[in-house]
């Protein structure tokens, strides 16, 4: 099941960033987190206001974010 219910983007928070659950804390702040080798009960120790689906909504966002096709132009 999808956990992109979790992200937000409200133009009052974060300067309109993706963010969870409404919270200041931007997607890209987990993924940072996550890339730079924090594992995911690191995070969750460190930011106890989280919660484990809301890393993986981060993730599931990120991993969207990048599939798009790319189109060549003749």
């Amino acid at each position: 099941m999808s956990e992109l219910h979790r992200i937000t983007v409200d133009p009052a928070v974060c300067g309109g960033r993706p963010c969870l659950r409404g919270m200041r804390i931007r997607v890209s702040d987990v993924l940072d987190l996550l890339a730079g080798g924090a594992s995911r009960d690191e995070i969750l120790a460190d930011y106890p206001f989280l919660e484990s689906e809301d890393i993986t909504a981060a993730l599931e966002y990120g991993a969207r974010q990048s599939d798009h096709c790319v189109l060549r132009v003749a």
